[in-house]
């Protein structure tokens, strides 16, 4: 793993003191410059070869926004957009995933001082796992696709899919779920993200997508054509048994550190005997490998995005390593591949 060395962009002289302060803590990071502006921003690159660059939304001049989209056109480099809890913001870090950020981290600007040293200390591990990311310059589809390509006549075979994601996750699964029919496989995602954006993020993929994508919601019977995003860090999320399986929200401790936990959703599923295709995607730290091995012993289909390709490798790596994968597959072809096992076109 390399060391994270951190260019700070950020038009407050408190922010940046601030976040120095806390990345400077943080084993393996150092922050190897400082820059008020965009401006500020492209020489202080040239001259301190930062890994990752952690950039304020909100920026005299040109925006973070306007510098993210000319990093990523002209130099690809790991970003870590920082922004407020709004409504704006939040629209702004969808954008901003769309643009290549790998990360979208919340300013939490109305916190108490304890509360807030508790968030900004994450972002040690954020950064040092955007250090190790795969970024990648390449064009990016986020428009609905034809009802062709969408397969309008599809027929799933009461398998479920699941599937768990955290860093890069949006942009995973709107490549994902792009592809699914609107009869698609019942289907249930656990992503770790800051709810208010992922309250977005499913807002805009049932609007585009061609099946219905939903919150996850005690109760929620798990049937075809709809997908079920579980993000709530209060609840895990677990499937009870039955035609159809349901949904149930559990407010029970943290499995090894996450809630909701990928580990626990895969186990129960692996436990209540459900033909289930399980797949860890992008994303930090080890969750779901555990509950990835459970399903193969009672032999479902794992996967896991491939690790040269996904744009945060640590969680796909685990589940590999654990022996748990029957197949590292590629972005775009783990949707034919949960299609295929789940269903075929009619």
């Amino acid at each position: 793993m390399h060391e994270a060395r951190v260019l700070v962009v950020d038009d407050s002289a408190a922010m940046r003191a601030l976040f120095c302060d806390v990345l400077e803590q943080s084993k393996n990071v150092r922050v190897v410059g400082t820059a008020a502006s965009a401006a500020e921003a492209r020489d202080q690159i040239a001259q301190c070869m930062p890994n990752v660059l952690t950039l304020d939304v909100e920026m005299p001049g040109m925006s973070g926004i306007e510098f993210l989209e000319e990093i990523m056109s002209t130099n690809p480099m790991p970003v870590v957009m920082l922004s407020g809890l709004t409504q704006s913001g939040t629209e702004t870090s969808l954008k901003a995933f769309e643009l290549g950020a790998v990360e979208c981290f919340p300013k939490p600007l109305k916190a108490t001082p304890e509360q807030f040293a508790k968030t900004v200390g994450k972002l040690g591990k954020i950064v040092i796992a955007a250090a190790n990311s795969n970024v990648r310059d390449k064009p990016r589809n986020r428009g609905p696709r034809p009802e062709g390509e969408a397969q309008a006549g599809y027929a799933p075979n009461g398998k479920i899919a699941a599937f768990s994601t955290s860093m890069g996750g949006v942009d995973a699964l709107t490549e994902v779920l792009g592809h699914y029919p609107k009869n698609c496989p019942p289907t249930v995602i656990i992503l770790q993200t800051e709810p208010m954006l992922a309250e977005m993020f499913i807002a805009r993929a049932d609007k585009n997508c061609a099946c219905s994508v939903k919150a996850a919601v005690d109760g929620a019977e798990l049937v075809a054509g709809t997908v079920h995003i579980a993000f709530d860090p209060g609840k895990h999320v677990i499937v009870e048994p039955g035609k159809p399986g349901k949904l149930r929200l559990a407010e029970r401790d943290p499995v090894e550190g996450f809630r909701p936990s990928a580990t626990l959703l895969f186990g129960t599923l692996a436990r209540g005997g459900m033909p289930t295709i399980g797949a860890v995607l992008t994303g930090m730290g080890e969750d779901g490998a555990k509950g990835l091995k459970l399903l193969q012993a009672v032999g479902c289909r794992t996967l896991a995005q491939d690790r040269s390709t996904a744009t945060v490798p640590q969680a796909p790596a685990a589940a590999v390593e654990a022996g748990a994968v029957d197949a590292e597959l590629k972005l775009e072809a783990i949707a034919a591949d949960v299609l295929a096992n789940c269903g075929a076109p009619a």
